[in-house]
């Protein structure tokens, strides 16, 4: 065996240890994509404010990043203060009166043909498989709070290092494509940016009129569905759908009008938000098709789950802004004359 078949052979069995090793720590490599690009996007964010000058100085980004995070969690302390003692005395009333609910269902049910067969005592004991069923959920809950507890340090992490990362990842390249590929990044950057914007003014005008609709119905857990109708709307498709069969489902334990209410606003919003909002506010920020996104989507959401799907839209907007650069306009080809 030559040189050169031996360094093939050697190039080869190093992509595939590369790989496995890749595949055996996808979870944590996961995280830490997510974690990059949540903050590239957020970076933008905390640069303008650092080029603001207060009271005659400039505040440092670790400041300004430190001031955001405290500026998040009183939010979300105010939100469970206002939420969580609603859901206490609903849940209180609600294990109260579950029994005559119960047997109010199981009466209407009765009302239905397709419904007569239903067993009381077999829905009891789906009931509590579903309940035992939860409880192992438990685990993985407090598997999730640690996983997005360690996705904020290391987004703070990439926020503070990001720009000595991001250069120390363009020097590994050759000297004379370095400046192309850091301003073809800078752009991905951008576009990512203006679609985190997009989506945080859509989840806002969504949870506020959720709020307000839903208030009016006097809906149970408003207030909580309605932020997490919000919230919901960053995941494209999945985030509505899951939004819309909650609420629905909240809204008929009182009445199938209140579900049937839900379902039709959610259906008018949505025909407003595509005719309206979403071109206007979307329109030329991403750039991507329809059948891009529920192709990120479903790839996102078939390797890594919910967070796959979260950032599936920010990550083919950077795929194509890649492809575009260097395959739609290659980079020319450089000429070497015989001597």
């Amino acid at each position: 065996m030559n040189g050169k078949n031996r360094s093939e052979v050697v190039l080869a069995f190093a992509i595939a240890v590369a790989l496995a090793v890749a595949y055996i720590a996808r979870r944590p490599l996961i995280l830490i994509y997510v974690s990059v690009l949540f903050a590239v996007m957020i970076a933008p964010i905390v640069e303008r404010i650092h080029r603001i000058r207060i009271a005659g100085r400039y505040p440092s980004r670790g400041l300004v990043i430190l001031l955001m995070a405290l500026l998040g969690l009183t939010l979300a302390a105010l939100t469970g203060l206002l939420i969580l003692p609603r859901i206490s005395e609903d849940l209180r009333q609600l294990s109260s009166e579950l029994p005559q609910r119960i047997s109010a269902l199981m009466q209407r049910a009765q009302s239905y043909p397709a419904l007569r067969q239903i067993n009381a005592f077999t829905l009891q004991q789906h009931a509590a498989d579903i309940f035992g069923r939860t409880v192992q959920l438990f685990p993985a809950i407090a598997t999730g709070v640690l996983g997005v507890f360690t996705f904020v340090i290391m987004t703070v992490y990439f926020m503070l290092d990001g720009e000595m990362a991001f250069r120390w990842v363009i020097s590994l390249f050759p000297t004379n494509s370095q400046a192309r590929l850091a301003a073809t990044l800078r752009r991905a950057q951008e576009r990512m940016w203006k679609w985190l914007a997009g989506q945080v003014l859509l989840m806002t005008i969504l949870g506020t009129s959720s709020g307000i609709v839903y208030g009016f119905m006097g809906l149970r857990y408003a207030m909580a569905l309605a932020l997490f109708t919000g919230l919901a709307n960053i995941v494209p498709i999945v985030g509505p759908i899951t939004s819309v069969v909650l609420a629905a489902a909240v809204a008929a334990i009182d009445s199938w009008a209140k579900a049937a209410g839900v379902l039709a606003f959610y259906a008018l919003y949505q025909q407003v938000e595509n005719a309206f909002l979403t071109p206007r506010i979307m329109k030329q920020l991403v750039g991507l098709p329809g059948l891009a996104v529920i192709i990120a989507l479903s790839i996102g959401a078939a390797v890594a789950g919910f967070l796959g799907a979260l950032v599936a839209v920010p990550s083919a907007a950077l795929v194509s802004v890649i492809v575009r650069e260097y395959m739609v306009h290659p980079p020319p080809q450089t000429t070497h004359s015989n001597s």
